[in-house]
């Protein structure tokens, strides 16, 4: 399943600060239809995904019924990206072909 959208990096500040692009409702709900064929416990969905020239491979975390997309430092730095700027993300879900439906 493949996915664009725009969304704008937030920060979460726990021991150490992590990065996110929350996924829009829209396509939270396109990746709810499909995360039983992609989940691989705790209901992370892994995904391919592309923001400006880089390509990276992660885990959709589950948040409030939607998705957030993380976003190592070796993703933000080559963009200087922050929180509060506005990204656009190219990503695909990741379905197990072992359980995924024709």
């Amino acid at each position: 399943m493949d996915l664009v959208f725009a969304g704008r990096v937030i920060e979460w500040r726990g021991p150490s600060p992590f990065y996110f692009v929350p996924v829009p409702e829209e396509q939270s709900a396109d990746v709810r239809e499909v995360a039983a064929q992609a989940t691989y416990g705790w209901g992370v969905v892994p995904v391919d995904a592309r923001i400006g020239g880089v390509t990276f491979t992660t885990s959709l975390f589950p948040k409030d019924g939607g998705y957030l997309l993380p976003l190592k430092a070796a993703v933000r730095r080559p963009g200087a990206l922050s929180a509060g700027d506005e990204v656009s993300v190219e990503m695909t879900v990741r379905l197990d072909r072992r359980t995924a439906r024709p």
